[in-house]
């Protein structure tokens, strides 16, 4: 029992070693983006229910390194100030599903095909879903967004879950950058940090418990393996930056590219959470075509991923073995001593502030 804690201890650190000096680029750009682009940006550009709006909603989500329950405010802030059902919903899936903290994770643990992938896939499904919904509207009149989302978030963590979390920027490049920054390496490593590290351990996990041939002999290859990752990724809370050490791990294992697409595609964009507030702000109808459009989208998206790996003549599993090569190690060990104080430091001030909070209630 004592070997295998130890074996999973020893391979959650090497996909962390592998995967922090990206995170933390990541999260420096997703700083410089909060920073410097403001929040009006997005919602001048996402009124009306034109396909214009829907796309140019999905390709402003792609960077944006927002989990699938941080995004919930942020897109019905947009709602609030005019943005379609259309270009709402294709924000809610185009920004949960990639960001420029998952992607620069992509590249480092996975390879450069699927860094791209990722991002062009998310954004073909939130096209897709945005103009799905703005094509067959609610017959009644549309529920107004919830005045308050705090409630319906419940569970969530950091300033993204119920309520705004915008730092006002200031006019300085020095005020911006300094609030930037803050946002990055505080309340975002706050947001999804922990869930980060759960994902490195389950990651950790499978690579040291589940056998080298594992997927093959039970999930295989082609629709079945499709479904599965669908069935297991549609009801998980994972973030993008989350999702990608655990679907390294299982292409290690001998997963496919495209069901390890439908597992990136699917984790990040659903939940209970999400699901929820969309049924409550956005009507039945908008809900269930959101979750439509993720399960056509993954699978058809998954079909063509595998198809040009193999026009490719790409084994994925040789890449992906290779990923640790790329910096230096001591490079990757620092990044990760430092990405594990960063998270400690949002847990204990989240437990502190917590353990105030109920000292002055009581």
């Amino acid at each position: 029992m004592l070997d295998i804690v130890v074996n999973v201890l020893v391979e959650s650190w090497n996909v962390l070693v592998e995967a922090a000096p990206y995170v933390l680029f990541g999260f420096f750009v997703a700083g410089l983006l909060k920073g410097f682009v403001p929040d009006s940006f997005m919602a001048r550009h996402l009124g009306g229910r034109s396909f214009g709006a829907v796309l140019k909603a999905a390709v402003i989500g792609v960077p944006l390194p927002l989990c699938s329950c941080g995004v919930l405010p942020a897109a019905l802030g947009l709602r609030r100030q005019g943005a379609s059902k259309g270009a709402t919903t294709a924000f809610m899936i185009s920004t949960p599903e990639t960001g420029v903290d998952s992607m620069a994770v992509t590249y480092a643990l996975i390879d450069p095909i699927m860094t791209v992938i990722r991002p062009v896939a998310a954004s073909i499904t939130a096209v897709f879903a945005g103009t799905l919904i703005n094509a067959f509207p609610d017959d009644k009149a549309e529920p107004l967004p919830l005045a308050g989302l705090s409630q319906s978030s419940a569970g969530c963590t950091g300033c993204g879950c119920g309520g705004s979390c915008a730092v006002a920027p200031a006019p300085t490049f020095k005020g911006r950058f300094s609030a930037g920054m803050q946002y990055a390496f505080g309340e975002m490593i706050e947001d999804i940090g922990r869930w980060l590290l759960v994902g490195v351990l389950i990651a950790g996990i499978i690579s040291a418990a589940i056998p080298a041939d594992a997927v093959d002999r039970w999930v295989g290859t082609g629709l079945f393996s499709y479904v599965a990752m669908l069935v297991v990724a549609l009801p998980l809370y994972v973030c993008a930056t989350a999702s990608t050490p655990i679907a390294a791990s299982l292409l290690l294992k001998g997963l496919s590219p495209g069901a390890a697409l439908v597992f990136l595609l699917a984790g990040p964009a659903t939940n209970g959470a999400t699901i929820t507030v969309m049924l409550k702000t956005l009507g039945k109808r908008a809900a269930g075509l959101y979750v439509a459009s993720i399960v056509i989208c993954s699978l058809a998206l998954a079909w063509v991923t595998d198809h040009l790996y193999a026009a490719l003549g790409l084994d994925v599993r040789a890449t992906v073995s290779e990923v640790g090569e790329l910096l230096p190690h001591w490079v990757g060990v620092a990044a990760a001593l430092l990405t594990l104080a960063l998270v400690a430091k949002s847990l204990l001030g989240g437990f502190f502030g917590h353990a105030e909070g109920h000292s002055h209630g009581g």
